[in-house]
């Protein structure tokens, strides 16, 4: 599964790349709820309530207690809180990706490995079967 994966996140399939595109939009709120409001609040609490969202490397000497602080007042900062959020957020939309492609795979493969049945002939090609046998019987008497 993990080779499969692999090779799907490195294929240059455009079809590929518009479904990530049209469902990676069409869940971000989703996905991005999932990982602030479910995910990263337990992580929080296994790491000793550490807030992921606000970890933040200040590059100036300034000390704010928290992000939203130090966006206030303009100081320039390294996100590492989003940014794991975001890989997160990420890895989630990728997966799910991989699961809708491994299933048209697999069923793509079914269709090409059905058999082709013919279809039933017509009713003429029928008919016109069954006149050739009934002449063919009537010249062997």
């Amino acid at each position: 599964m993990l080779q499969e994966f692999k090779e799907f996140a490195l294929r240059g399939n455009v079809v590929d790349m518009a479904v990530g595109i049209i469902i990676g939009a069409a869940f971000s709120t989703i996905v991005k709820s999932l990982v602030d409001d479910v995910i990263m609040p337990p992580i929080g609490l296994i790491t000793g309530g550490v807030d992921f969202s606000d970890l933040y490397i200040p590059l100036s000497s300034a000390s704010y207690d928290s992000l939203a602080q130090a966006r206030e007042a303009g100081a320039p900062t390294i996100n590492v809180g989003v940014f794991i959020n975001s890989v997160i957020s990420f890895a989630i939309v990728a997966f799910v990706l991989f699961m809708v492609i491994k299933a048209m795979n697999r069923l793509r493969r079914k269709q090409e490995e059905a058999p082709a049945t013919e279809p039933p002939p017509s009713r003429e090609v029928q008919l016109l079967e069954e006149i050739r046998d009934a002449l063919v019987k009537r010249s062997t008497r």
